[in-house]
């Protein structure tokens, strides 16, 4: 019966490998890296650094997620050899030892069809998250301040790479906004699930009456496009320079070289504080604010074309995605999807990745 079992499970899990190679396009990513492995030769590549570092990046990328299909395709096939060699040895040991492979197998292969569910035109951008509390004062300057660490220990917990590009700390507590950059490959498709409104309640540590308050923080999302197709006119932006202020250490420079840009048109603000050259700063200012702008455009197109499309990205303090309930009971809640956890503190804490799974999972499921 257990052979049967097992069996059974190496045919799933053979047709899922085969439908992953035209899921994932492997055909047509087979043919880029090839492109992109004979361009990499050329012998003046590196004049440019930027394009030939982007070029490689892109090149490890294409290569990692090929390989990944050739190794679960090639074990599938040894655990069916291995399977019909040993079929008909009764052996206990054998069977939970392909049970074993098959499991660790069929891991490896959801992973890969998780890499499926980001597939919009964005979804494998680095991006910017831009945090800012609501109307509210403290309370919601605070909640902003948890929210920021919450993303910072998630980052952390998977690993993934990212810098705090602005930090403007409140003066009484929590933070009047936060910029932080994600580099890793798929970081926009794997945090659109973040974009909306989040809402706290609790009993207010800042209340002396110790009455429960309901607070709100939105958070943006802003894809960040390798060759960004957008003419920033300087003469449309005002640019200042302050001291920085904030965490320090990890995070924030301590000095005068904070610089801040507004787009006058839109009223779009970008700031760095993360250099301790105005420089290195202004630059990083004026990439973040061009890749803002060049976000903001493109939805006022798709609101042209698409009135519902735009109305899925744009984000509002009704547009509530995510209840976080703290007093008088505890439960986290996401408004979307419906996953539910009464663990508050280990969800302040970073461990966001259900509510990320599932709300992917809905919508790859809802454009089907």
């Amino acid at each position: 019966m257990a052979f049967n079992t097992t069996h059974t499970g190496l045919i799933e899990l053979r047709s899922r490998i085969d439908k992953l190679w035209g899921y994932l396009d492997l055909e047509a990513k087979t043919e880029e890296l090839y492109v992109l492995e004979k361009d990499s030769g050329d012998p003046n590549l590196w004049n440019d650094q930027e394009k030939a570092q982007s070029m490689m990046k892109k090149i490890g990328n294409l290569k990692g997620l090929i390989d990944s299909w050739k190794e679960v395709s090639q074990t599938c096939d040894d655990l069916a050899e291995l399977y019909e060699m040993s079929k008909d040895e009764e052996s206990a040991d054998l069977t939970a030892t392909l049970e074993s492979d098959i499991a660790d197998l069929k891991s490896r292969v959801e992973a890969m069809e998780f890499k499926k569910m980001l597939n919009g035109p964005d979804d494998a951008c680095a991006c910017l998250m831009s945090i800012h509390p609501g109307a509210g004062g403290t309370e919601s300057q605070d909640w902003a301040l948890m929210l920021f660490r919450m993303y910072t220990h998630f980052f952390e917990r998977e690993k993934m790479d990212f810098k705090v590009v602005d930090f403007q700390e409140a003066e009484d507590a929590g933070l009047k906004s936060a910029t932080i950059e994600v580099s890793c490959e798929n970081a926009y498709g794997l945090l659109r699930s973040e974009i909306g409104v989040h809402r706290l309640v609790r009993i207010s540590p800042f209340d002396a009456n110790a009455r429960r308050h309901t607070s709100f923080t939105a958070v943006y999302l802003y894809p960040e496009h390798e060759d960004v197709e957008f003419d920033l006119d300087m003469s449309e932006v005002r640019v200042d320079t302050y001291r920085s202020s904030g965490a320090g250490g990890q995070y924030i420079n301590k000095t005068d070289s904070a610089v801040r840009m507004t787009h006058l048109p839109t009223g779009i603000m970008a700031s760095c504080q993360t250099e301790r050259s105005q420089i290195q700063n202004r630059e990083t200012c004026y990439k973040m604010l061009k890749t803002m702008v060049a976000e903001h455009y493109r939805l006022e197109e798709e609101a042209k074309r698409d009135a519902r499309m735009a109305e899925k990205k744009k984000v509002e303090w009704g547009s509530q995605i995510r209840s976080y309930v703290l007093q008088p009971y505890q439960l986290v809640k996401d408004l979307r999807t419906g996953v539910e956890t009464s663990d508050t503190a280990g969800v302040l804490d970073g461990k966001i990745k259900p509510f990320i799974d599932a709300y992917l999972l809905s919508t790859s499921e809802g454009n089907k």
